[in-house]
């Protein structure tokens, strides 16, 4: 009987136990034993980029390396309040597969390459999964499967995106949790927010005098970092009271993603350990904060040769050829792609001009106001182009698979950008759209996505979005009740 821990053989069954995973599986297992570990979370990422799994005991490693782990395929139809919002009770699971029918199982396979030992957890490892129905298809709403098709795509042309990390977030003391049970919320009504007050005061931009001040969390996410392998570069005080920005080395596209993913969900639960509270929100409602957001360096290198093929080999050049039609297709798809850069309803509200926050698709040369800050010289192999409209609560599987695809409909199209701009905030470009609901219509009619994506997904995605948008049309807010309230 394998219970809980997947399906007999099922790694080999979808051809997964391969030499080399099973070098991995092995190396593993000595880490495990070397380590003294005595339990292992398995996770994947879901729709959002929030991890979820199980704990197992440790002794149930190796039935899980090779018959999975089972998980109930409802988490896969769930907004951001954890409501489900699909008729799983009825033919098709209102997704119109078999497999999602009553909420039945899919199987959870670890990928041994992430394993990790955590350091706040006692005697703990970890590892990231994919995930698969239990008849050993794929499952097409897998965001990391999605990337990892897009990565696929640019092997086949020699080609491999590398991607540069810059994390703005927000670290706060946790004054209330707010835990009576009146505050615990329900399916599709998040729990009250927590009560919190700031780690420092006043806007020091970079301060040494700030720095030092809210070092012992930036030095505790430090060791964190490093005890987990990331490959921080910076930690940094950012513009407004309790924010921090951490900068990592590049690495390609799915290491970089995976390593998002282990970074906020590490600093959420250490933060959280030592009475405090980290949020990657783009915009918290907590009196005189600053905006958060997500600059996503990129650039294209060719595997044969290691060239970066963004770098500009003239003087008078700004990038490549083969550079700026990336920048082409960035900018063409930026409105039907932005849902997944930004996918919540507070994101929006970071784009406002003169914020160091984007509010118009434009591009310009080493300019914090544009969109695409593109960063380069003649010769130099770190040219690359930074994308400044995410947020940092974003899916980084999400993200990174719509810019591969946007910008190599731009290279096979050969799109020019136009001229950069120079004064971003007072040009006549197009806006970004300036809400979740105009993000999803320009999702909803892009042949981009439907093409490289299928409707199945695209309609999957849109589904669970509006679900949060209704929740949040439905509901008054301080700003309704302090404007109509008396007047009216």
């Amino acid at each position: 009987m394998v219970g809980s821990t997947g399906k007999a053989g099922f790694a080999d069954k979808i051809g997964a136990n391969t030499p080399e995973r099973q070098t991995l599986v092995d190396d593993v297992m000595k880490q495990i034993k070397a380590a003294g570990l005595e339990s292992l979370r398995l996770s994947f990422a879901d729709q959002h980029g929030i991890l979820r799994g199980k704990t197992l005991v440790i002794s149930e490693t190796p039935s899980a390396m090779q018959n999975g782990c089972t998980m109930t395929s409802s988490l896969l139809a769930k907004d951001t309040s954890h409501k489900t919002v699909f008729a799983m009770w009825e033919k098709g699971g209102g997704l119109g597969l078999s497999q999602m029918e009553g909420a039945g199982d899919f199987i959870m396979l670890p990928d041994p390459a992430t394993f990790r030992v955590l350091p706040w957890a006692t005697k703990t490892g970890w590892m990231l999964c994919d995930i698969y129905f239990c008849d050993g298809s794929p499952v097409p709403f897998s965001s990391r499967q999605l990337l990892r098709n897009a990565t696929d795509e640019l092997a086949k042309r020699n080609m491999q995106l590398i991607c540069g990390l810059e994390v703005e977030f927000h670290v706060f003391k946790l004054d209330d949790p707010k835990l009576s049970p009146a505050d615990a919320g329900a399916i599709g009504l998040p729990a009250t927010a927590h009560d919190v007050s700031l780690l420092a005061h006043g806007y020091q931009y970079l301060t040494e005098q700030r720095a030092d001040e809210i070092e012992p969390v930036s030095e505790m996410l430090r060791q964190t970092c490093a005890a987990l392998n990331l490959p921080l570069r910076s930690m940094e005080t950012e513009f407004g009271p309790s924010q921090f920005e951490f900068t990592f080395q590049p690495t390609d596209a799915l290491t970089a993603a995976d390593n998002m993913i282990l970074f906020r969900s590490a600093v959420k639960q250490v933060c959280h350990r030592n009475g405090l509270h980290a949020t990657f929100m783009s915009k918290p409602q907590v009196e005189n904060t600053f905006a958060s957001g997500w600059h996503l360096h990129q650039s294209l290198v060719d595997t044969r040769s290691g060239k970066n093929l963004f770098m500009p080999t003239r003087a008078d050049e700004t990038l490549s050829q083969t550079g700026l039609h990336y920048v082409g297709g960035l900018l063409e798809h930026a409105s039907d792609s932005v849902i997944f850069a930004c996918p919540t309803v507070n994101a929006y509200k970071r784009f406002l001009p003169y914020t160091l926050a984007p509010d118009r698709i434009v591009w310009g040369r080493d300019n914090k106001g544009a969109m695409l800050r593109i960063i380069s010289g003649m010769d130099d192999p770190a040219s690359r182009i930074e994308n400044r409209v995410g947020e940092p609560a974003a899916n980084p599987y999400l993200y990174f698979m719509s810019q591969i695809w946007s910008g190599l409909d731009g290279i096979d199209k050969q799109l020019e950008p136009g001229a950069p701009v120079e004064t971003p905030y007072d040009c006549q470009a197009e806006r970004l759209p300036a809400n979740l609901i105009t993000a999803c219509e320009n999702l909803n009619t892009s042949k981009l996505f439907r093409k490289y994506l299928g409707d199945q997904f695209v309609d999957y995605y849109l589904t669970i979005k509006k679900a949060e948008v209704d929740r949040f049309m439905q509901t008054v807010t301080d700003w309704e009740q302090r404007e109509y309230f008396e007047i009216f």
